[in-house]
């Protein structure tokens, strides 16, 4: 093995995303790959990084993202490199960026991930192949959305899909598949798949069981009837004989803050009969279209972005009500179609579900507008800075774990997640004292304090505060992630 390298880490603390205890270490890299992790005193590199001080541990991953378009539209992905993320997960909540037609008018939430009408595909291979032609600055790995195969195939969205309209979503599915997806995802809880029975999900879901590919879902509830929506995401992966993921559990609306421990202690009985994972986002409030159903105007709202009225982003629903001499409600219709932040849930939920060792970290966040959510881009440094560090929740090395090692095993992305030789060198280094969000709800697009360094496939994409312009992202596919 030659002395001379890529790239050389010196003096770093290596967390090594698999839960053992931390260790002092140099780490080579060549080729976008790990090649020596140990004492290499004697070695020479074209760029040497000095990590004294500092952790070095695998590139954080997403597990739940609506980057779709934005790795075509905003192929750098600030928000992501800059708090750590070297990979996400993409077309979650039933949301994919194809396949689509060209002239399709898209459904909200459809409409949140801003596919344009001349840069659509119409298969799911041609958009894997265009991240490939134009790669973004993370890894990227995509599944297909069942509420985006239903605007597809049906003309009318209110009702259960009968069977023609199955086996043609069903097809897509096959394609997506075959073409590299890694799964499939549904979101029941929205208006273009609320109609949907279990059945159709199974049926359409079919092409998944001989590959073994993930079923995602963003549940049909999560507030009075939870435990019913997890009882039928447990079966729809029983059917399929395929794992399934729970999007960013949570238990909202007042009237069930609290019960974190009873859906816990379900979900923790279930895994021991079958394959499920869970992801949740550090933040006691959550975000998605504007709506005006289910209880989703009992508490605080922060209005996003609106098509109709920009300038509302940013403000309080009760004060544009209130300046418009409206309801609420009326206020929310006016605003449609956009995006909303809504504070529903309880802190002592999300400490709960964040603690539990199964939990994966996803930021769900909107890459739409100036006025996003926080977790678009503070998730990762305020596990690490808020949580693990202020809080103590959990050692510095689960904190890792749960964005790297468990994140790569559930979603299977084969050769990531952990710092080992021989595999890709996603890598970030960051300074456990110091690293900490700083983008909050008033100013929700500043960059995280103390992410030193992330590399990508071996690229060093963000370094002392800024991105370098590397755009050495990867498309991963079931071919590539394969259940370890």
């Amino acid at each position: 093995m030659s002395n001379h390298h890529d790239l050389l880490i010196r003096g770093g603390t290596v967390v090594d995303g698999t839960k053992a205890p931390r260790f002092d270490a140099d780490l080579a890299i060549d080729n976008g790959r790990i090649a020596a992790i140990g004492d290499l005193a004697g070695a020479t590199a074209k760029r040497v990084i000095d990590a004294r001080g500092r952790i070095v541990a695998p590139g954080f991953i997403d597990s739940h993202t609506h980057d779709d378009q934005a790795l075509l539209s905003q192929p750098a992905l600030p928000f992501k490199v800059s708090q750590g993320v070297t990979t996400v997960v993409a077309g979650n909540c039933g949301i994919s960026a194809a396949p689509l037609r060209a002239d399709m008018e898209l459904p909200m939430p459809l409409a949140l991930i801003d596919a344009p009408k001349h840069a659509r595909h119409a298969t799911f291979g041609s958009y894997l192949d265009a991240l490939r032609a134009q790669p973004a600055s993370v890894n990227v790995a995509a599944m297909v959305g069942h509420s985006t195969l239903r605007a597809l195939v049906m003309a009318d969205l209110d009702r259960p899909a009968n069977d023609a309209e199955i086996a043609a979503m069903r097809a897509h599915v096959d394609e997506a598949m075959r073409s590299g997806a890694i799964g499939l995802s549904t979101g029941t809880f929205y208006p273009p798949a609320a109609h949907a029975t279990t059945e159709e999900i199974i049926e359409v879901g079919r092409p998944l069981s001989a590959r073994k590919a993930l079923y995602v879902t963003h549940m049909r509830d999560e507030a009075d009837r939870v435990i019913e929506a997890l009882e039928e995401t447990f079966r729809i992966g029983r059917a399929l004989d395929v794992p399934v993921v729970v999007s960013h559990h949570k238990v909202q609306n007042a009237p069930n803050h609290g019960r974190s421990g009873e859906t816990l202690a379900l979900i923790q009985r279930q895994m021991q009969q079958q394959c499920i994972g869970l992801d949740c986002y550090p933040y006691t409030a959550g975000s998605t279209m504007i709506r005006t159903d289910r209880g989703m105007l009992d508490a605080r709202i922060l209005i996003a972005s609106s098509e109709p009225h920009p300038e509302m982003a940013g403000r309080d629903l009760k004060d544009i009500a209130a300046q418009w001499g409206v309801s609420g409600t009326e206020a929310a219709q006016r605003l449609q179609p956009g995006s909303a932040i809504y504070f529903t849930m309880d802190e002592t939920d999300v400490r709960r579900i964040l603690a539990f060792e199964q939990t994966m970290i996803g930021s769900d966040g909107i890459p739409l507008g100036d006025k996003p959510h926080p977790r678009l881009w503070g998730t990762f440094p305020r596990v690490l800075g808020h949580y693990c560090r202020e809080l103590a929740l959990f050692p510095l090395e689960t904190a890792v774990w749960k964005m790297t090692g468990l994140t790569a095993r559930t979603f299977g992305l084969h050769q990531r997640g952990a710092l080992q030789v021989g595999h890709h060198a996603d890598v970030v280094i960051f300074d456990a004292a110091t690293v900490r969000d700083t983008a909050d709800y008033a100013q929700p697009m500043r960059p995280a304090q103390g992410i030193e360094s992330v590399i990508v496939n071996g690229a060093l994409t963000w370094h002392d505060g800024a991105h370098t312009g590397a755009r050495a992202g990867q498309v991963i596919t079931r071919g590539e992630a394969r259940r370890a």
